[in-house]
């Protein structure tokens, strides 16, 4: 399918690695030309090239922290106005509800809520006046079923969910449009660190771990980066211009619910 995006730019964030290098992949096979962030400069600049080499689009790489003021500028100073948008951050990690400090929530609300946000209040005034842009905003499952020891994630994302809801409404006259894409387990650096917390509180093999965890999803299986970039595609796609405000979940059917 011919997404009718080919020429347009984008700036993704996280995108170095795991499901924003997906999201950046399957832009790129769309003919989407790319901003990509990364903290990480030499793993950045490999996928970048990567990227250029496999696809022939534009790819300009900024090594940053986005969650930062001074990293955010850096990034939007060298993205400019962008035509999609697709914002990511690593999720905070897991643990007891108790051990949980006011700096906790703080630093999960900077990387999984504020900067979103911030990146939304940048890009969607050039893309309202232009008539046309999508923003995909990758959180997670734990929207739709909060998990117990990701408090900090659940917390963060749900309030970033909240922003959208709103926002998309008032936007979608314009042509713009914003969606949040929920990951369930993908086998990605997350679901690695995931299965190694288990590894180490439970004493079992890596082997076991994944075995569990993929047990509990009907798919029986981890989803991959490359399956959850080309559903990204698609929200940023002509096709979906009338998906405004949704939590799609890619989850293998693992959260057991009807709506």
């Amino acid at each position: 399918m011919d997404l009718g995006i080919a020429g347009k730019r984008a700036l993704v964030t996280a995108s170095s690695k795991g499901l924003g290098r997906g999201c950046a992949e399957a832009l790129a096979e769309a003919g989407v030309e790319l901003v990509l962030n990364a903290r990480g400069a030499e793993a950045l600049e490999a996928t970048a090239q990567a990227i250029r080499d496999a696809h022939g689009v534009a790819v300009t790489a900024v090594a940053a922290d986005i969650v930062t003021p001074e990293g955010r500028a850096r990034v939007l100073e060298a993205a400019g106005q962008v035509d999609i948008l697709v914002t990511n951050a690593g999720g905070p990690p897991p643990g007891p509800w108790s051990d949980w400090s006011r700096e906790d929530f703080i630093a999960a609300l900077d990387a999984n809520m504020l900067t979103p946000v911030a990146l939304m209040q940048a890009m969607l005034p050039g893309m309202m006046e232009a008539g046309w842009g999508r923003v995909v905003n990758i959180t997670s499952q734990s929207v739709k079923a909060p998990i117990p020891v990701l408090g900090l994630s659940n917390s963060a994302r749900a309030g970033l969910t909240g922003f959208v809801a709103g926002t998309a409404r008032q936007v979608a006259p314009h042509g713009v449009t914003i969606n949040n894409l929920l990951p369930g387990i993908h086998d990605t650096d997350r679901a690695a660190a995931l299965d190694g917390g288990v590894v180490k509180s439970e004493g079992i093999s890596v082997e076991e771990a994944r075995a569990r965890r993929a047990a509990t999803i009907p798919a029986r299986r981890y989803g991959t980066a490359e399956e959850f970039g080309r559903t990204c595609a698609f929200l940023c796609s002509l096709h979906a211009g009338f998906i405004v405000g949704q939590n799609v979940l890619l989850d293998g059917g693992a959260i057991n619910a009807t709506l």
